[in-house]
């Protein structure tokens, strides 16, 4: 089982910055402990990069007094991002009116469907939006999180997780 130290040893020494974000990102910041580690574990799902999901997990599961929820809360944020995020993404690259009044006929029941708390699952669905690069959706998930009563602070902190967790997942990989 890997740890979140053991991975960040697997870090070359050009990726250093990132090693030392990995784990600053993952202490204290305006999230509480359950919105920080749905957080990472829904970005090293996002990521596909197996180590670091292990990891993630592994450091959830040690961090939080009831883990399960909030893994399964990041494992379906992850999924539903990864189909959102190509779907509208391509609605909004390819701007054309057609597109747009089709109906999606995607299934999402689990957006309304969560295990923790709604307003975190969208923070969750954000910070994936913003690894998968889809300014619709980060735009639509952003103004449910702040009219849910989140903070810019805490948007900005998963979304500075979202980006370390990409940047790690890179680092793994050259």
């Amino acid at each position: 089982m890997a740890s979140l130290e053991v991975v960040r040893s697997e870090l070359a020494d050009a990726h250093k910055d990132t090693r030392l974000n990995l784990q600053s990102v993952l202490e204290g910041g305006s999230l509480t402990p359950e919105q920080r580690w749905c957080v990472a574990v829904a970005s090293a799902y996002a990521v596909r990069n197996d180590r670091l999901k292990e990891a993630m997990l592994n450091e959830a599961r040690k961090a939080l007094a009831n883990p399960e929820p909030v893994i399964e809360d990041a494992r379906a944020a992850a999924s539903l991002m990864a189909m959102n995020n190509v779907y509208y993404r391509f609605r909004h690259m390819i701007g054309k009116e057609s597109y747009s009044t089709k109906r999606a006929g995607l299934r999402m029941n689990r957006l309304a469907q969560v295990l923790t708390n709604k307003v975190d699952f969208e923070l969750v669905c954000l910070a994936v939006s913003a690894i998968n690069g889809c300014e619709m959706c980060m735009q639509s998930h952003e103004k449910v999180v702040l009219e849910g009563g989140l903070s810019e602070d805490q948007v900005h902190d998963a979304v500075r997780i979202a980006a370390v967790i990409h940047a790690a997942a890179v680092g793994l990989e050259s």
